[in-house]
């Protein structure tokens, strides 16, 4: 058995910490490392050359790592290469990261667009819940809210409400000046998409 079939499954983010991931990705200045070797050796140099960090952070083995820095492997396998790209763009341009980052959390938010089920709690409401396509501004204090989630480890579920009561506070209730008690959950998200 070799070592890049012996690699544990790359780490699965739901729709929404993906969509802050592609977020951050497009507020990017250079683009980060495209191949396995570029993307390995700057991994490396993040992880104090430390190839063994590196295996156990991607799930490989740390002679697969130790090739790939050679030149003597050059196209990994999808789970390995998911991993790659995966800790690469969270490494990639850190102070562009948290100045955009900082940013949304202070002054601008987040716009977001996402196309989801909607259903609503609200005494007296006739509007069944339905499927909606949506965009809409996050404020900053719901930004902040959300970014710390997603910075503390926070799963999807975790996540889930928080969005929903930021997406009700401005598309539905247009900041508290309308609706007011309208709670609107969302689930059966098809499409999310954060913008900074």
């Amino acid at each position: 058995m070799s070592d890049d079939e012996q690699q544990q499954p790359a780490p699965r983010r739901g729709k929404i910490l993906e969509a802050l991931a592609q977020a951050e990705r497009k507020v990017f200045t250079r683009p980060a490392p495209k191949s396995a070797n570029a993307q390995v050796k700057f991994l490396l140099t993040r992880a104090k050359e430390s190839a063994r960090s590196l295996a156990e952070r991607v799930g490989t083995s740390t002679r697969t790592i130790e090739r790939y820095r050679a030149g003597k492997l050059k196209k990994p396998q999808k789970r390995l290469r998911a991993a790659l790209v995966e800790a690469t763009e969270s490494e990639w341009q850190p102070q562009v990261r948290a100045r955009a980052r900082e940013q949304a959390s202070t002054t601008s938010g987040m716009m977001v667009e996402v196309t989801a089920y909607f259903g609503f709690a609200c005494t007296g409401s006739s509007d069944d819940g339905r499927e909606r396509s949506i965009t809409t501004a996050i404020s900053p204090t719901y930004a902040k809210q959300i970014l710390e989630l997603q910075e503390a480890g926070a799963t999807e579920k975790d996540l889930h409400p928080i969005v929903a009561e930021a997406i009700t506070e401005s598309y539905f209730t247009e900041w508290g000046t309308r609706a007011v008690g309208l709670r609107a959950d969302f689930t059966h998200v098809s499409k999310v998409e954060f913008l900074f």
